[in-house]
């Protein structure tokens, strides 16, 4: 199993990202994880991509449909480049509001158009690195013009690794049927991992004649750990509120539903519409907390941590910050009892 690092959206981001890349690469770290939140998920990958030799570059989720295809197949290509060939480019769908309010773009069949976002960008890929005619025409994106001036050209790593993040069946099934990996979204259980999402991906990939393994599974964990009593207990707070946050969406109540918590959903939905933010962390039951959560002492989080997800997951990164300097012993004794 892998252990990546997650890249904060603290201040100071951009400026940031070399010190973390370097730190992390010197640690043992596989991999250097983004996600796109409040800052842009590729700029510090070509920060990092600049000072490392060795560290992965992953996007645990760049947001597919604020960009068209073409615009995302230049990012990761250009990324591709320079990392020379370490770059795993991680997408999402985000949900309906943020599409169309935030971002400002069109909504509809996510699952639908994901697909063909894929399809589109690997017919992108095979002009750019085999100078083939680009004839793409589907029901959501069109890319029919391609000229040499605009063409980057061949690289020597043109093989780029996708993954897509979701929650549920049907993302699962299409990682199953085209993709390289797939994101577990923090917010989970391992019984929800094996009870939804590897049949998911079983299916998709039976349907499209693949073997199941060769999708990878990765995902960020809730752990709680620390040297005190007092400090466990406000990580186990800390995590019960996560975990409230996310429970409250119904976008991730398949999750709960794999255990028969819906009604603790529908009540944590309710609260968060009444803006009672304070009281939806009294619903996450300690049983809930250790379904999403690995709680451990710190010489021993490791071991807890293959304990779960040996031969459920790839690769990992922990939902807590990592800064150069800071707990580096910690950090190092989990790399080596995870295997780097």
């Amino acid at each position: 199993m892998k252990l990546d690092v997650g890249l904060g959206v603290e201040g100071g981001y951009l400026r940031r990202v070399g010190e973390v890349a370097r730190a992390a690469e010197e640690l043992g770290f596989a991999g250097l994880v983004t996600s796109e939140t409040k800052h842009d998920a590729f700029l510090p990958l070509a920060v990092a991509g600049s000072v490392t030799q060795r560290l992965q570059l992953l996007t645990s989720v760049a947001i597919a449909f604020s960009r068209s295809p073409m615009e995302m197949a230049q990012t990761a290509w250009d990324l591709q480049e320079l990392s020379g060939g370490r770059l795993i480019l991680g997408l999402g769908t985000q949900v309906r509001a943020h599409i169309t309010r935030r971002f400002g773009m069109p909504w509809g069949r996510p699952v639908a158009r994901l697909r063909e976002y894929i399809l589109a960008l690997r017919a992108i890929w095979d002009a750019f690195q085999n100078n083939t005619p680009l004839d793409f025409e589907g029901e959501f994106y069109r890319h029919t013009l391609l000229t040499p001036f605009f063409n980057p050209g061949p690289i020597d790593h043109p093989e780029i690794p996708v993954y897509i993040a979701g929650v549920g069946e049907r993302l699962s099934q299409l990682a199953g049927e085209l993709c390289d990996g797939f994101h577990v979204h923090p917010f989970h259980s391992p019984e929800y991992v094996r009870r939804v999402v590897k049949p998911g991906i079983a299916a998709g990939a039976q349907e499209a004649g693949r073997r199941p393994q060769e999708v990878r599974l990765a995902t960020s964990v809730f752990v709680i750990t620390g040297e005190s009593r007092e400090e466990l207990e406000a990580q186990r707070e800390a995590m019960r509120a996560q975990a409230a946050f996310y429970a409250s969406t119904p976008t991730y109540r398949p999750v709960l539903e794999v255990h028969g918590w819906e009604v603790a959903g529908e009540r944590l939905s309710e609260l968060a519409r009444r803006k009672r933010w304070e009281e939806m962390p009294r619903l996450i039951t300690d049983e809930m907390l250790s379904a999403f959560a690995v709680e451990a002492p710190p010489e021993e989080l490791g071991e807890a941590l293959r304990e779960r997800y040996g031969g459920l997951m790839e690769r990992i990164s922990l939902y807590m910050p990592f800064a150069p300097g800071e707990r580096d012993r910690f950090w190092r004794r989990l790399v080596e009892a995870l295997g780097g």
